[in-house]
């Protein structure tokens, strides 16, 4: 009986054409209410010295069934994987045709946005190398000895050169320094780039792009960095009465320090901005740390400033309802095509930053 229960079940098993009908198998043969299942239950009536024959017959049948069911599978993955890459297959040496028309990556679309708020502020792009030194990264920015960002867990460290710690910058503050040693105020300069941490998870990837601000003057007061702040988030979310709430915090190399809160409402798993009386936190900010003024070679007596900082990736996750953060980096063409954006559809204040 158990010989002809397993010639069925082996020709059942290659006979399955893809992975529903292999599963269906599956749960026929070793369910809960699967045919060998079935005969395991009947192994309690039976003699002790039955019981352990039947037992071991049923246990190698059922061993039998499983290793063929997962070697079944791997050739249907195998197969499925192979139909698919041959179905999404692109020929980059044909001409291009419409439907394959380019899309602009949603990261860099909310970076041109943003950088084109700025400039109406009258803001200029300031860059600076990925590859940083401890001085840079954190001296200069008033991280004291032992802070945890400097911790090997947090930062991605690379061989010393030069007598220097070189790491991958963990944010875009050390174009600001570099911007300070290199200028004299007055000042006014957004850094947008890549950054680099040791996370990974649905809200945090290894690489990431931050932007970050500063503005070093005579004058400028924490109600200039409200301002700014407050009519830079209405016009890139595109609501002219978003409320913003500055919640105080702390930052080394800022004092005083407040982390920036926008309005939202958050039912149904959704999330919707404006006044509806909920909050998400979005950026920080605060006045430039004297420690850091006179790090860059200021004299913090004179002059005085503000600095923000902000994930890209973040604000176009809630300005575009993408749900992943790890998509971004996935390269599916599929998701490009939905979420990205027309090449020539440049974003500026007159026409409007999405259209």
């Amino acid at each position: 009986m158990l010989d002809a229960l397993k010639d069925e079940l082996l020709s059942l098993v290659n006979a399955a054409a893809d992975l529903p009908a292999l599963d269906e198998v599956r749960v026929n043969a070793l369910g809960k209410k699967g045919r060998i299942t079935g005969f395991m239950k009947e192994l309690g009536g039976l003699s002790p010295d039955e019981r352990k024959e039947r037992g071991q017959a049923l246990n190698a049948l059922k061993d039998e069934i499983a290793a063929a069911l997962d070697a079944r599978k791997a050739d249907l993955s195998a197969a499925h994987l192979k139909a698919r890459l041959e179905a999404e297959r692109v020929d980059v040496t044909l001409p291009i045709r419409p439907e394959t028309e380019g899309r602009i990556h949603p990261i860099s679309q909310t970076m041109d946005e943003m950088i084109a708020i700025f400039a109406e502020m009258g803001f200029a792009v300031a860059e600076g190398p990925d590859v940083e030194d401890d001085f840079h990264n954190f001296t200069a920015l008033n991280f004291p000895v032992g802070h945890p960002a400097r911790d090997m867990h947090d930062t991605f460290y690379l061989p010393d050169a030069d007598d220097k710690k070189m790491l991958l910058r963990t944010h875009t503050s050390p174009v600001q320094v570099r911007t300070m040693l290199n200028n004299k105020p007055p000042i006014r300069i957004v850094a947008p780039g890549r950054t680099y941490r040791s996370d990974y998870d649905m809200t945090h990837t290894p690489m990431f792009h931050q932007i970050e601000g500063l503005v070093i003057d005579e004058a400028t007061n924490m109600g200039h960095l409200k301002g700014c702040l407050v009519e830079f988030c209405r016009a890139f979310f595109d609501v002219d009465d978003l409320p913003l709430r500055f919640r105080p915090s702390f930052f080394p190399f800022t004092e005083p320090s407040a982390e920036v809160d926008i309005g939202c409402l958050r039912k149904g798993g959704e999330l919707k901005l404006g006044n509806y009386g909920d909050w998400l936190e979005i950026l920080g900010c605060g006045m430039v740390h004297p420690n850091v003024l006179e790090a860059c070679g200021i004299d913090s007596t004179k002059y005085q400033g503000f600095a923000f900082g902000m994930g890209v990736e973040r604000v176009a996750m809630l300005k575009y309802g993408i749900p992943d953060l790890r998509t971004f980096f996935e390269a599916d063409l599929r998701w490009l095509k939905h979420y990205g954006f027309v090449p020539l559809d440049i974003p500026n204040i007159a026409h409007g930053l999405t259209r």
